[in-house]
């Protein structure tokens, strides 16, 4: 049975031991870098977010302001480290998640006193067809987004993680695949918006290409386009 027919246990995810690793580019995000995956966000409060008009499959056509009056869902997403353990908890949509780990697996302790955190393994990722969704640090501190563009034919090699120092947020678009926010820090709180539809197409890294993906988070990395 696929992931499309039962509810993921993002808190308890099944991953194989040894794992090859595929890692993405680590890239400054400005206004330039960014286009094609969303919008760099200043102010958070009057940002717009993109959402979808509802689809339609015949040849009529849908009404014109209508088919996306469904509204958002916004609050808070906290993100934060135990010990090679990256978790988040969306308010908003009331959901937890283990997100990845800075080593393998099995291996990977939340109890680790001084983990290395040059990078995050994650093993899924999903997209958003009805709508945008927006991340703005509320704390100010530094974090990277893993983002590819290339729809439901996305393969690990169109992935790319982007720096932000923290002085902004981003919003990402309607189909753009992402696994939330890694903080730089050990615990960053974010403000998130996103449809209240709040669809959800995910990708589980390990049964469709073998592979864990690796986050830079080693600014050594950080190339500037």
């Amino acid at each position: 049975m696929s992931s499309a027919d039962t509810p993921i246990d993002y808190m308890n995810p099944d991953v194989p031991k040894d794992l090859p690793l595929f890692e993405m580019p680590l890239i400054r995000a400005t206004p330039e870098t960014f286009a094609g995956y969303g919008t760099i966000v200043t102010d958070f409060a009057n940002h717009p977010v993109p959402i979808t008009q509802w689809p339609h499959t015949g040849w009529r056509k849908v009404d014109a302001g209508t088919g996306d009056e469904g509204g958002y869902k916004d609050g808070i997403f906290d993100f934060w480290w135990e010990g090679d353990v990256l978790l988040g908890e969306n308010m908003a949509v009331k959901s937890k998640y283990i997100l990845g780990w800075s080593e393998r697996p099995e291996v990977a302790r939340r109890d680790a006193e001084s983990p290395n955190r040059s990078q995050l393994l994650i093993w899924h990722a999903n997209h958003h067809p009805d709508g945008g969704q927006l991340f703005y640090p509320l704390d100010n501190r530094p974090f990277v987004a893993a983002l590819a563009k290339t729809g439901d034919d996305m393969k690990p090699e169109d992935w790319v993680a982007f720096y932000c120092d923290g002085s902004f947020g981003i919003c990402i678009d309607a189909g753009i695949w992402h696994e939330a926010i890694t903080p730089l820090s050990n615990r960053s709180r974010f403000y998130d918006k996103q449809g209240a539809v709040h669809a959800r197409v995910s990708a589980d890294f390990p049964k469709e290409f073998g592979c864990l993906m690796a986050v830079p988070l080693d600014l050594d990395k950080l190339q500037e386009s």
